[in-house]
């Protein structure tokens, strides 16, 4: 599956919607950077969580499955090579869906983490919508409610200190394309997704949280 990521990255990269938007300022503010902080970005993917935060003056270690993410280090979340309290925060934006094992992930998260740990991701909407995911792009695992990510961060011993949910607006042609998913499999995901779907664009719901040690 890294492979495939790695085909990807450059589509990443240039994804509007993974550049900017109301919950890549908030993951930036909430792992406090600045001078002398030190963050760990799990699964950079395009890296752009990494480029706000050292904008920021925040020294940032990335890591990604797929090496052509072009990543400092490549691993999975679920086994970071690094020791326990590592970095001031560890933050993950808009991957933890493709992990096979979300839990061990936060845990790891925890683990590595000194202070904090922000993870940023779309929230689940129906299992509908999770087939129209799964036929989109293979690599997806789930997504996952509020409630079961309070009970992911509670396992990991992580404190919920903020969470913020809201609707991002998805446009859903590059979504496609940025994947591969075209003809037959296109316009199923389109018909699974329904009225979610209006004027080409659909408001995914998303959720930013923080947990301290």
């Amino acid at each position: 599956m890294s492979d495939v990521w790695s085909a990807r990255a450059e589509a990443y990269r240039q994804s509007a919607i993974h550049a900017a938007g109301e919950d890549l300022d908030l993951v930036v503010d909430w792992c406090e950077p600045g001078p002398g902080v030190t963050v760990l970005d799990v699964a950079t993917g395009g890296g752009h969580v990494a480029r706000r935060l050292r904008e920021a003056g925040a020294t940032v270690v990335t890591t990604d499955p797929a090496p052509g993410m072009g990543a400092d280090t490549t691993a999975f979340a679920e086994d970071l090579p690094f020791a326990e309290a590592s970095f001031d925060a560890v933050a993950t934006r808009l991957a933890a869906h493709h992990f096979a094992d979300v839990v061990t992930a936060v845990k790891e998260m925890a683990r590595v983490a000194s202070g904090r740990v922000v993870i940023c991701d779309n929230t689940f909407v129906s299992e509908q919508s999770e087939e129209a995911d799964r036929l989109r792009d293979a690599s997806h695992v789930r997504n996952y409610a509020v409630t079961e990510w309070e009970s992911f961060f509670e396992l990991a011993g992580l404190r919920l200190a903020e969470q913020h949910h809201f609707n991002r607006p998805l446009e859903i042609d590059p979504w496609l394309a940025r994947v591969g998913c075209t003809g037959e499999d296109a316009e199923r995901v389109r018909e699974l997704l329904g009225d979610r779907i209006e004027d080409g664009w659909m408001p995914l719901p998303t959720l930013v949280m923080k947990g301290v040690k």
